[in-house]
């Protein structure tokens, strides 16, 4: 039987990127199937394998808009030349057949961010040229007769979807995220204290963690004003160029010796284990990867009503759900955090919410996807 030939398109893939890492988990999930792998990118950071065929579309760039008209026009005209079964976009590029909305829906990202913004820059940033573009691009690729199916990481983005473009309802499909839960897991006590040790945390103290690059858009900000309240430790892990602003920040407030910026690290697992909650108030987000590999580590969540990843929480059982902006609330829900995490119930329903959330259920979902589509 002649494999199904399967192209994803991300113009940069980055190991540390939440979509880059739906990819390659969707890629390893699908390589046992008969489906042939291939990815349409401009630069590829992942691991090799020889069973993925990588495809380099890099054209010319001068600036943010023609980056990415530049990426769309010549990953269109390789999938047109290649004639793949089924092209899989996470970019906004009109023609694909299936389009990953690992983004969200870009206008209601712009619209969270202008509330942290002076009238006159929320005002700019709405009639920015490349925010324009954006929004047109995903305006004119769910018109587009190509588009047989979305994929949402979340419910919170489809009711989006619907509502700004008045895509059908049953074009649309929610496929979670996933995770290893063999690779998070929760610490023993002795490895949790060692752990602590080692980062010189103190044994008894409350210690949250944040996990996320673009601190803006992630809620640093918030987070560090909430920690700020509570007298706890905050472990940041991730980059930003305003790395400066968030440490000048916690200084400000008196709480630099309990914030350690750990920048961006390839093995989070630690920092996990000897924590005990996420602190993940985010502007908004589709549904980041760090809120399932915390809670695999038997870790609480606190995230905001705009994060996808709040469909994973039930209140007050294995997490909290607040604005983002309401650092009352955050400072309420991080007092509701047992001190010490370890074998709570807490911790106990934190994991016990993701076990289903495996890379082969991942793969059942997309296969079955994939032969709705190619059925039509």
């Amino acid at each position: 039987m002649k494999p199904l030939r399967l192209a994803i398109v991300r113009q940069k893939y980055r190991p540390d990127g939440g979509a880059e890492r739906f990819v390659s988990r969707a890629l390893e999930a699908l390589e046992h199937q008969q489906i042939e792998l291939n990815v349409i990118t401009r630069s590829w950071q992942g691991i090799s394998n020889p069973n993925w065929h990588i495809h380099l579309c890099n054209p010319i760039k001068y600036g943010r808009i023609s980056r990415e008209r530049g990426f769309a026009k010549s990953a269109r005209k390789l999938w047109q030349k290649e004639q793949f079964d089924l092209v899989q976009s996470h970019e906004r590029i009109a023609g694909c057949d299936i389009y990953r909305a690992g983004d969200g829906v870009h206008k209601r990202w712009l619209l969270q961010r202008a509330r942290i913004l002076p009238r006159w820059k929320a005002t700019w940033l709405l009639n920015d040229r490349y925010h324009r573009y954006v929004m047109n691009a995903e305006t004119e690729m769910y018109t587009d007769p190509a588009l047989k199916k979305v994929i949402c990481n979340a419910e919170m983005v489809k009711k989006e979807i619907i509502e700004e473009f008045g895509l059908a309802e049953d074009k649309i499909v929610v496929i979670y995220n996933s995770i290893d839960n063999t690779k998070f897991f929760p610490a023993d006590e002795q490895s949790r204290l060692q752990l602590r040790q080692q980062y010189q945390i103190p044994a008894t103290a409350k210690c949250l963690i944040y996990v996320g690059s673009g601190f803006e858009r992630k809620g640093l900000s918030a987070t560090i004003n909430t920690v700020a309240k509570t007298g706890d430790y905050l472990l940041v892990i991730g980059k930003d160029k305003e790395q400066k602003k968030y440490q000048e920040l916690a200084n400000t407030l008196g709480c630099t010796h309990r914030v350690r910026f750990m920048g961006l690290q390839k093995n989070t697992l630690p920092f996990y284990q000897l924590s005990d909650g996420l602190l993940l108030p985010t502007l908004y987000d589709p549904f980041p990867n760090v809120i399932l590999e915390a809670m695999a580590c038997g870790l609480p969540v606190i995230t905001s009503t705009t994060c996808g990843g709040a469909e994973f929480i039930n209140e007050g059982k294995n997490g909290f759900i607040c604005d983002a902006l309401d650092i009352e609330k955050l400072r309420d829900a991080v007092h509701s955090i047992p001190d010490n995490i370890f074998g709570t119930d807490m911790s106990i329903a934190a994991r016990n919410q993701i076990i289903s959330a495996t890379p082969e259920n991942l793969s059942k979902q997309l296969i079955d996807l994939y032969q709705r589509v190619l059925a039509q």
